[in-house]
């Protein structure tokens, strides 16, 4: 088995890599003390090809697999986990367009959403339903003209920011066979947004709750069949759980190699950090860590691509595994660094409180052993 990256591959991770150092890095500290990303960021990275990573080349978009995604993702996140995540899950809207839409849909949205003059964002939770996501009760009703929202969602990375909602809403009865899913314009009547949320991290994505009342949309923003939307949900989560996985081992793996150079340069009892041996051992079980991590994830990305019937599985413990261990390298960073890793001038805590969401979000990791265990029963029948 060969583990090493395509020429290809390697072109597709250094330019999402160099992208990162030279747009984002710099910027990274005040972008997440001004609560935003600067719109004028976006048409640079769809320029790269990086609004519609997963859309096909004849819509406009890079057709990359997810593995590829998960190079892109990994690199962006050494320069902010952030504004990578936030990326992702764009392109996670994208990757349901292009797969469940109709040609109509696709003509629709994704020109806009590859240009990136259309950003997106995912809606799915709610205040009372979030592991619980086939509980959801936002509603939608048909009309005469279209489609009428009742509800809320909650969480939501992009609210009151991004230019259209992907949106989980209930068109039927209980459970998830009623659930559909519908493109909501940021300008739809009836849309409003709460006040933005006061978040540990992620702090330069804006995240708000998402109000409907009474919102109007046109029949034909509903993406793909009546009664799919809870399986649409869930196969873009498959890919966001790989994103989400491979921002925070981006940002681990920046906390690790700025704690290497900052333990070659801090004098302690007359010796450089990386000469106690005690130090060195933690080291090396980071460093083992994320190198695991990345092949784990790389296989289960390629699972996936490879419409792998265990790859719903795989995704699950991708991320579990990646998101755990990266934060825990992320904290051990900071250890290591000692008060300073406290201080915000060194970025380790910004990457610390960045990772931790990461075990939050597109399934809590608490439901990612629950896919897997299920999945683990189902196979032994």
């Amino acid at each position: 088995m060969d583990f090493a990256m395509t020429e290809e591959q390697q072109a597709i991770f250094d330019m999402a890599r160099d992208f990162g150092q030279t747009r984002i890095a710099q910027h990274a500290q005040d972008w997440e003390r001004q609560g935003t990303i600067p719109r004028d960021l976006w048409p640079d990275v769809a320029a790269l090809g990086l609004g519609g990573i997963f859309v096909s080349e004849e819509h406009g978009g890079a057709g990359l697999s997810r593995l590829d995604g998960t190079l892109i993702f990994e690199a962006l996140a050494m320069a902010c986990p952030s504004v990578a995540s936030f990326l992702s899950i764009h392109n996670m809207c994208g990757g349901m367009i292009d797969r469940f839409g109709s040609p109509e849909d696709r003509q629709a949205w994704l020109p806009g959403l590859c240009a990136m003059t259309t950003v997106f964002s995912y809606c799915l939770t709610e205040p009372g339903s979030g592991s619980d996501a086939a509980a959801l009760r936002t509603r939608a009703d048909r009309t005469d003209e279209g489609w009428r929202i009742n509800g809320t969602k909650a969480f939501i990375s992009g609210g009151g920011y991004s230019d259209a909602y992907v949106t989980m809403l209930r068109t039927g009865a209980e459970g998830p066979r009623g659930i559909s899913t519908v493109i909501v314009p940021a300008d739809a009547p009836g849309l409003s947004f709460g006040a933005p949320e006061d978040k540990m991290g992620w702090r330069a994505q804006p995240t708000t709750q998402v109000q409907f009342d009474d919102c109007t949309v046109p029949a034909a923003n509903l993406l793909g069949d009546e009664g799919r939307g809870f399986a649409y949900a869930m196969a873009g989560l498959d890919g966001g759980r790989l994103n989400i996985a491979a921002a925070a081992l981006g940002g681990a793996q920046a906390a690790l190699d700025a704690t290497l150079r900052y333990m070659g340069d801090r004098q302690a009892f007359g010796q450089s950090l990386d000469r106690f041996q005690a130090l060195q051992f933690r080291l090396a079980e980071m460093e083992t860590a994320l190198q695991s991590s990345r092949i784990f994830l790389r296989q289960a990305a390629w699972k996936l691509d490879q419409g792998a019937p265990d790859a719903s599985k795989f995704c699950a413990m991708a991320k579990l595994q990646v998101t755990d261990r990266a934060f825990e390298v992320a904290n051990q960073c900071l250890q290591l660094h000692g008060g300073y890793g406290y201080l915000a001038d060194y970025g380790i805590e910004k990457i610390v409180r960045d990772l931790r969401v990461h075990q939050i979000l597109e399934g809590t990791n608490e439901i990612m052993r629950l896919i897997i265990s299920r999945a683990m029963i189902a196979e032994r029948g």
